[in-house]
């Protein structure tokens, strides 16, 4: 009867800072304004590039992606915090629990495999400039997207199913910020070991094959931009995939932190401060990085802006 009891779990409580109930209001209204300038400034990204026909190559046209998954997996996480902080706790069915973890893993899937295609992206344009427009068609980079829309669906699917096939136990309190496996592998009880080879397989195979990508691109651009005879040339080149490389950064660097160290002696403390990094500051941060780093973003913005004032002129 106890399993029973167990298997049936039908709703969790989130508890995320409620342990320091006087840190929730500036929490609030901290998280409340990150969310509003993730909205503000990766929209405003789409719509820059969308309008700006300066900006409609296939780099842009990977970043418009990426600024859409980065507003999609924050609305996903930081409405539903801003809920528990506001409110000191909330319950939450298993039914939406699933939901937010599924959707979450989807489009955090696919931030992974946009960075790796853009670095692709980028390989390409330094090292064949001449076949750049050939080997990168409309064609080719619509199905690069979708490729990485299918292997995050399907990645977000396994887990999912498999984290919720777990056994729960008497304890349904998540001491974090959202539902995600490794609080949720602390709430189950009985054997967890398939579980835990899902995030073992979701680890070696989808992370550190981006980052590989990643690596190998970017090996490839330096030693071509250092064979570069000008001095110019060289600086452009470092310049246009410096923002990459700061948001290739941020965005793995978090995550490997979170998934692939030791899990012994960790903090739930830590490891909060470590997710709101992925799930809040990084989607924020994403299109400021691209615009202070990128001169055609720049001259887009200055464009843009300077738009109403000149048609306000007699």
């Amino acid at each position: 009867m106890a399993v029973r009891n167990h298997t049936t779990l039908t709703e969790f409580f989130l508890v995320a800072f409620t342990e320091r109930p006087e840190w929730e209001l500036p929490l609030f209204l901290l998280f409340l304004g990150f969310y509003l300038a993730t909205l503000l400034g990766n929209a405003g990204m789409i719509l820059l590039i969308r309008r700006d026909r300066r900006l409609h190559t296939p780099m842009y046209f990977f970043l418009s992606h990426l600024s859409l998954t980065d507003i999609c997996y924050s609305s996903v996480i930081v409405p539903q915090l801003l809920a528990v902080l506001w409110a000191h706790g909330a319950a939450v069915s298993r039914a939406r629990c699933a939901a937010q973890f599924f959707l979450f893993t989807f489009f955090a899937s696919i931030d992974c495999y946009l960075l790796a295609i853009m670095a692709y992206d980028r390989y390409v344009a330094v090292c064949w400039p001449l076949l750049y427009v050939t080997i990168v068609t409309e064609k080719a980079r619509w199905g690069l997207v979708a490729a990485a829309y299918a292997a995050g669906f399907a990645s977000a699917l396994v887990r999912t199913v498999t984290a919720f096939t777990l056994s729960f136990c008497g304890n349904r309190e998540i001491d974090f910020i959202f539902c995600d496996l490794p609080p949720l592998l602390k709430l189950s009880c009985g054997d967890s070991f398939t579980q835990e080879v899902v995030i073992i397989v979701f680890a070696v195979f989808v992370m550190p094959a981006c980052i590989l990508v990643i690596l190998v691109s970017y090996a490839f651009i330096v030693a071509a931009v250092l064979r570069l005879r000008s001095a110019g040339g060289r600086a452009r080149a470092f310049s246009t995939c410096a923002s990459h490389l700061a948001a290739v950064a941020l965005f793995f660097g978090t995550l490997i932190f979170m998934y692939l160290r030791d899990n012994a002696g960790q903090s739930s403390e830590e490891d909060r401060v470590v997710s709101v990094l992925y799930t809040v500051v990084t989607p924020m941060l994403n299109p400021l990085i691209y615009s202070l780093r990128n001169k055609e973003v720049k001259e887009a913005v200055v464009k843009s802006l300077s738009r109403p004032r000149a048609s306000g002129r007699p």
